[in-house]
């Protein structure tokens, strides 16, 4: 096998996802959404960013239940459905099913994504992602003025001087580093328990590429100067405001590691036998002592999972 490898993820990572039309020309069409208002969905959103699921799906009450004739200042939009339907998301304690009989559990995102179907994962990232920054973005960050929702919640404006603020993205950039053949870099990070490993992975910084952040950050984490940067992929990380952008990248495994900024407790080359064996063993939440695997590795939800499976898979 090539030094060069290239390689594809076979899965598109779980909260990348699309089932609804975004329609964002409907933020700024305020007669739009106020008729829509009457037949809109609402996704309620709790203060630790649970949600209500049943059968996979989203549980998505009625907005008029909110008892206005208009989407409120402080809803935000977050799509269409395919019948037309408007979707709203809110800050707001659960509520059960219309159905009292139809069985309802409280998920989150981050460690329940897998059982949530197209449209509800699109959903409820787009609205924790939006709730999160609105929870941290009520004043203005030019002169600390108290800001207002705007777009169907899409930006803040500050009442006195105009100024207008859109969601903060945080972008991350996370990589599987290998030597092009059969071995792969697994790090642990330090506030990690035992056996607990992943891909690495480090915020951009200002002024900074994608690929440049990857060969800085690698070196940084574990010390190896790698090339042949890729890319694979992203993925939305709404806890709070990131975006991961995925990576391969070749590394020497010659080179010694060196754990520069205190963040890896420890890194090894694994071979891709052993990876696919720990994959059997399921992920991170199978951490227990009856677990034979030598590592346990990410859980479905994150693109890490679907980096690792996808190299894995090669022949």
């Amino acid at each position: 096998m090539s030094q060069h490898l290239s390689f594809g993820l076979r899965n598109v990572p779980l909260l990348s996802r699309v089932g609804a039309d975004r329609a964002d020309a409907l933020r700024t069409d305020i007669d739009a959404a106020t008729e829509g208002w009457q037949d809109a969905l609402l996704l309620r959103v709790d203060r630790r960013n649970q949600v209500l699921i049943s059968g996979g799906q989203v549980v998505l009450g009625k907005a008029s239940s909110l008892g206005t004739d208009k989407p409120p200042e402080h809803a935000v939009f977050l799509g269409r459905l395919g019948d037309g339907r408007h979707v709203w998301g809110v800050r707001s304690a659960l509520e059960g099913p219309e159905d009292p009989d139809a069985p309802a559990e409280v998920l989150d995102l981050r460690r329940a994504g897998e059982v949530f179907d197209d449209v509800s994962a699109q959903l409820v990232a787009t609205a924790t992602a939006l709730l999160n920054w609105h929870d941290r973005a009520r004043f203005s960050a030019v002169d600390g003025a108290v800001t207002r929702s705007a777009k169907g919640g899409w930006s803040r404006v500050d009442p006195v001087s105009g100024h207008e603020e859109f969601p903060r993205i945080d972008p991350a950039v996370i990589c599987l580093v290998h030597d092009g053949h059969d071995r792969a870099v697994l790090a642990r990070q330090t506030a990690w328990p035992e056996r607990l490993f992943s891909i690495l992975a480090g915020f951009v910084e200002a002024g900074e590429s994608f690929e440049t952040c990857v060969v800085r950050e690698i070196a940084e984490e574990v010390g190896l100067t790698v090339t042949d940067v890729q890319y694979l992929g992203s993925q939305p990380w709404p806890f709070p405001r990131s975006l991961m952008v995925g990576f391969h990248a070749i590394g020497d495994p010659e080179q010694p590691f060196s754990f520069n900024d205190g963040e890896i407790a420890e890194a090894d080359w694994f071979t891709r036998a052993e990876i696919r064996e720990a994959l059997d063993q399921g992920d991170w939440s199978a951490a227990d002592g009856d677990s034979r695997s030598r590592l346990l590795l990410p859980g479905s939800i994150s693109i890490a999972r679907e980096i690792i499976e996808s190299w894995a898979a090669l022949d």
